[in-house]
């Protein structure tokens, strides 16, 4: 069932739930690619699982403190997308939605400053240490680039959406 769109092409299922009748709601399951498969595959074996995995310790102790709930939220939706990164990105929510929220304001702000003193430095710096390991070999430069990228993320999660690789803005999107 992978690759069913073809080569490096992603396959969408569309189901509609419906509470009431009157307003379906649709949602789309995005199938990865075999290529986007294989990376992943081979991503969590060269160091994905490990930072995944600290990602959800870092997510834990702050969910434990019962105010770090939002915290929390953020880390354990970046673990599971540092888990499995390729075939999907990390954009700006209020960018992505076309409108803004809690977290893409002035508390958003607040939020990171505080995760980036109380957990995101060392996240941050366990993928920067990973890239650097990953970027001597020529095979390890694609997953030291997607470390990279997740170090950045690492130092600023909250008002971050993850989404498939080539999903559109709200911007671009054309009226239902």
């Amino acid at each position: 069932m992978f690759g069913n769109g073809g080569p490096g092409k992603r396959t969408t299922a569309a189901i509609a739930l419906s509470r009431d009748c009157d307003r379906p709601k649709t949602i789309y399951i995005t199938i990865m690619s075999l290529f986007a498969f294989l990376l992943n595959l081979l991503w969590i074996v060269f160091g994905g699982l490990w930072m995944a995995v600290g990602w959800v310790i870092a997510a834990v102790i702050m969910a434990i403190t019962i105010i770090g709930v939002p915290w929390a939220r953020a880390a354990f939706n970046i673990a599971s997308y540092t888990l499995l990164p390729f075939g999907r990105k990390a954009v700006s929510r209020a960018e992505y939605s076309g409108r803004h929220d809690l977290g893409t304001g002035p508390f958003g702000l607040i939020g990171n400053i505080i995760w980036l003193v109380l957990a995101g430095w060392w996240l941050a710096l366990g993928h920067l240490i990973t890239a650097i390991v990953l970027a001597v070999t020529i095979i390890g430069i694609p997953f030291a680039w997607a470390h990279l990228k997740l170090a950045g993320i690492a130092l600023w999660p909250i008002g971050k959406e993850i989404v498939a690789a080539d999903a559109m803005p709200f911007s671009l999107r054309s009226p239902d």
